[in-house]
């Protein structure tokens, strides 16, 4: 090592790397660019651990191999500017990686025709990191990196793909490298559109639950039966009805009419809208439906609209009592069972 006490630079040559640190300015150099050192079992773990921690694994590790190829990419840039043979290229980057602490790389075969490739990695810095985080699954960011240095040294994408992995328990990682239309930005978009298929399923689910709570809310509110006195019941109907709604309102009358010995059934069509000729057929339908249970049925309630519409239909309601309000329907229903209402003595 040659140190130069007066200027403060200090330079070393390693394997035929060029180290150089200048104390007074604060700054260390590699081959002639700017470098840092970090301390894997460290500082390098936290700040891995941190993006893991904020976006996820599964993010950190396409973040990881994105980040990965456009260095890869950059390197293959830098050195086909400065040298141009993709052979001498690759007979020079694994000592470059081995001086800077990248680990022991071999490029295991190359085929420039058929752009393809074969790599092996011993002790890379990725390991490291991940052995001390105590992970077994392959890192992504050299593979990804090796991805980006073939392709722009083939000119055209090239993907990777693990064979033997160092992490796992084989003695070195083993990267095999060929065309593909695979890129780091479409994994990013398959990433995002998995992702959101996946919160669209989740919302689906969701809404459907929420839908399903409020359609079996409905159904207990929806035309409640209620006994007003012994043989007397009132069903209010409220809202439009369709074909799923009538279908329920006719089994739910139907069926709990016997329970409550009911004489007489009042209709209280105050707070119906949306009448149309499928109201009046269900109305007829359940008036007809009970006088075969021999409950007789009053209207009460009844709107213009609805007055017109049944007087135009051909419905059989002529017979049907119609009253005004819900109180004249039940002291009508008492007068037909021999009673009424009366003050209390004070």
């Amino acid at each position: 090592m040659n140190n130069e006490l007066t200027t403060g630079r200090y330079t070393n040559d390693v394997n035929g790397s060029q180290f150089e640190w200048d104390l007074n300015e604060g700054t260390f150099t590699f081959q002639g660019d700017d470098v840092m050192l970090f301390w894997i079992n460290t500082a390098f773990k936290v700040f891995l651990d941190t993006i893991e921690e904020i976006s996820g694994d599964e993010e950190a590790r396409l973040v990881l191999e994105t980040a990965g190829y456009r260095t890869g990419e950059n390197v293959s840039e830098f050195y086909h500017e400065s040298m141009g043979g993709i052979e001498e290229i690759l007979s020079i980057l694994p000592n470059t990686y081995l001086t800077a602490g990248w680990g022991v790389t071999t490029i295991q075969s190359l085929s420039e025709a058929e752009h393809t490739a074969i790599v092996r990695v011993r002790n890379s810095w990725e390991y490291k990191i991940n052995n001390v985080q105590g992970k077994r699954t392959e890192g992504t960011f050299i593979p990804g990196h090796w991805a980006g240095v073939f392709s722009g040294l083939f000119g055209q994408s090239v993907w990777y793909r693990v064979v033997k992995s160092q992490i796992e328990g084989d003695e070195y990682s083993e990267y095999v490298f060929s065309p593909s239309s695979i890129t780091p930005k479409k994994n990013i978009l398959s990433m995002i559109n998995e992702k959101d298929r996946h919160e669209i399923v989740k919302l689906e689910n969701k809404v459907s639950e929420r839908t399903e709570d409020l359609q079996n809310l409905i159904k207990e509110l929806s035309s409640p039966i209620i006994p007003v006195l012994d043989n007397i019941v009132v069903i209010p109907l409220v809202g439009r009805f369709n074909e799923e709604r009538s279908e329920e309102l006719m089994t739910k009358t139907l069926s709990q009419l016997p329970t409550y010995q009911a004489h007489t059934l009042i209709l209280d069509l105050t707070g119906i809208y949306g009448v149309d000729d499928y109201t009046i057929e269900l109305m007829n339908n359940l008036v007809g439906a009970c006088r075969l249970l021999g409950v007789n049925t009053i209207f009460v309630g009844v709107s213009p609209k609805l007055s017109i519409l049944m007087v135009q239909s051909k419905a059989e309601l002529e017979n049907t009592v119609c009253l005004s309000t819900l109180q004249h329907g039940i002291h009508y229903a008492l007068a037909q069972e021999g009673l009424h209402i009366t003050e209390k003595n004070k």
